[in-house]
C-alpha cells in the first residue's frame, strides 16, 4: 500500500495505483491516467478480498474521501503508518536511515468521533445550504450531517448552523458571482467542552439573529469570530479576523497544565492523542534543568510549557500574532517567568537572538505539512543546538529534511502517533542528538 493509502499492484508488469484496494487482494479496475513509470486506476470489483478488510462505519466513505483506511482493520492501519514512514526514508535515503529504530505507531482505544476541529465549506444547492468537504481532487461538495471521526457536539452545531443560514437567507459564496458565507470553524475544548467558531466570509454579513439563536441552543459556544477572506485563491482564512460574540477564547488542557486557545491559533485536532503526542516529544528531548530550549512553530506555547518548569528558560516563535499573545498570556496565568515569545518566522527570529547572546541546549520543532522552511534548516545546521526533537505531520517531508539533519545528528529514534484514524497520515516524533565531532 502507498503513502496515501492506495494499493499498489501490478498488470504484467505496469505498476498500478488502485485506491481502494487493500494489501493482498486481486481485483479489476479500470485505468483512468498513464503516467511515464505507471498507471492509476478506478476499483471496480474486488476478486479476492484481503482476511483484514472490514466494512466502513461511515455511510459517506467513498464518496467523502477524507478518510482512506477506513477498510483496513485497525491495528492493520497502525502497521501501515510504521511502513508510511520506512516508505519514505527509502525514497528520500537519509544517512543511515536503514538502521533507525521505527517503533510501533500508538494507537487509540476508540478510534471515532476524535476530531475536536471542524471546517467545512458552506455551499447553495437548489436554493438549500449545505455543509460538507470537497470530495478527492474536486471542487464537488459532499454534505456531511453525520461524521464518523468528528466530534459529535460540533458536527450538530454545524448541522444547526446550515439550518440556520438557510432560515436567515444569508448570501453563501459562489466561487463564480456571489459573496457570502465560505467556511465555518469550530473547534472544541475537550477538557473544559468550550466551543469557539469563526465564520469565513467574502463580505460583511448580518449574522445577530443566527448568532442569537445558536448561542441560545448551544450554551457550551463561547466565542464567535468573523474572518473576511476577499480573495479568489484556496486560503481558507483571510488577514482580518475579529470577534462577534463572547470570549476572547477557550480553554483547553494537556498533560498537567491548560492554557487558552484563540480563535486562529494553531491546536492539535485530536486532543486524546495529543497527550500521547507531548508526552512522546517530552520523553525524547531528555532536559536538564540548565537547558535552554527553542520552541519553533511555538502557536499557543503548548509543547513548550511541557519543558518549562523542568529548564532554566523556553523561547518560541510563530509567525501567528495572535497565537504569540495566547503564549504569553498561557505562560503567565501559569506562572512562568523563565518563557520568552516573538511574533515572526524561526528562521528570522534564531539568528537574531543567538546575535544578542542567547544559546540554545535543545530545539522542538512541529513545522506545517510543508516541513521545516530552507532558511529555518540552514539556521538550525549553522547553530547546531545539542538535541533536537522534531515533530512532524508528513512523513514525506519530515524524511526529506533529514537528509540534511541527519549529516549532523544521529537519528535515535522515529515514534509514530496515531493523530488521524483512519486516514493515511500519522505523525511522527523524532529524537535527533549531534553527532560527536
Amino acid at each position: 500500500m502507498g503513502i496515501n493509502g492506495e494499493g499498489i499492484g501490478f498488470y504484467k508488469k505496469t505498476l498500478v495505483f488502485v485506491p481502494g484496494a487493500l494489501k493482498g487482494e486481486d481485483v479489476f479496475c479500470q485505468v483512468t491516467s498513464v503516467k511515464r513509470n505507471f498507471v492509476e486506476a478506478r476499483l471496480l470489483k474486488i476478486n479476492k478480498s484481503s482476511k483484514f478488510r472490514v466494512a466502513p462505519d461511515c455511510a459517506i466513505y467513498e464518496e467523502c474521501g477524507g478518510c482512506q483506511l477506513m477498510d483496513l482493520r485497525y491495528d492493520k492501519q497502525l502497521d501501515h503508518k510504521d511502513d508510511i514512514i520506512r516508505q519514505a526514508l527509502k525514497k528520500f535515503k537519509p544517512e543511515g536511515y536503514e538502521d533507525y529504530e521505527i517503533r510501533h505507531t500508538l494507537g487509540m482505544e476508540k478510534p471515532q468521533h476524535y476530531r475536536a476541529k471542524l471546517q467545512f465549506q458552506t455551499r447553495s444547492f437548489g436554493g438549500s445550504v449545505k455543509a460538507g468537504l470537497y470530495a478527492e481532487g474536486s471542487h464537488r461538495l459532499v454534505a456531511i450531517e453525520d461524521c464518523y471521526v468528528q466530534d459529535q457536539l460540533t458536527q450538530k452545531i454545524i448541522n444547526k448552523v446550515t439550518h440556520l443560514l438557510d432560515k436567515y437567507k444569508i448570501p453563501i459564496y459562489n466561487e463564480r458571482k456571489i459573496a457570502g458565507m465560505r467556511t465555518v470553524m469550530i473547534r472544541k475544548g475537550q477538557s473544559s467542552n468550550q466551543v469557539q467558531l469563526i465564520f469565513v466570509t467574502s463580505r460583511e454579513l448580518a449574522l445577530t439573529k443566527l448568532i442569537k439563536e445558536l448561542t441560545a441552543t448551544f450554551p457550551e459556544i463561547k466565542t464567535i469570530a468573523l474572518n473576511l477572506n476577499t480573495s479568489k485563491t484556496s486560503d481558507i482564512y483571510g488577514d482580518k479576523t475579529e470577534i462577534l460574540w463572547g470570549q476572547d477564547s477557550i480553554e483547553e488542557s494537556v498533560l498537567d497544565y491548560s492554557f487558552a486557545l484563540s480563535p486562529r491559533a494553531f491546536y492539535q485536532l485530536n486532543p486524546e492523542q495529543t497527550q500521547v503526542l507531548y508526552n512522546q516529544a517530552r520523553k525524547a528531548l531528555d532536559v536538564g534543568v540548565d537547558d535552554h530550549i527553542i520552541d519553533a512553530y511555538c502557536g499557543v506555547g503548548t509543547i513548550g510549557f511541557a519543558f518549562a518548569a523542568k529548564v532554566k528558560s523556553v523561547r518560541g516563535m510563530d509567525i501567528i500574532p495572535e497565537a504569540i499573545e495566547d503564549a504569553k498570556k498561557n505562560s503567565a496565568a501559569m506562572g512562568f517567568a523563565n518563557t520568552y515569545y516573538e511574533a515572526g518566522k524561526a528562521e528570522d527570529i534564531i539568528p537574531k537572538w543567538y546575535e544578542e547572546g542567547y544559546r540554545a541546549d535543545g530545539l522542538i520543532v512541529d513545522p506545517p505539512r510543508t516541513g521545516l522552511d530552507d532558511k529555518l534548516l540552514a539556521t538550525v545546521l549553522k547553530y547546531k543546538p545539542e538535541k533536537m526533537v522534531y515533530v512532524s505531520c508528513n512523513t514525506s517531508t519530515l524524511a526529506r529534511d533529514l537528509v540534511k539533519l541527519a549529516k549532523v545528528y544521529n537519528v535515535e529514534y522515529i515514534q509514530s502517533v496515531d493523530m488521524f484514524p483512519h486516514t493515511a497520515r500519522t505523525e511522527a516524533v523524532v529524537k535527533l542528538q549531534k553527532k560527536e565531532c
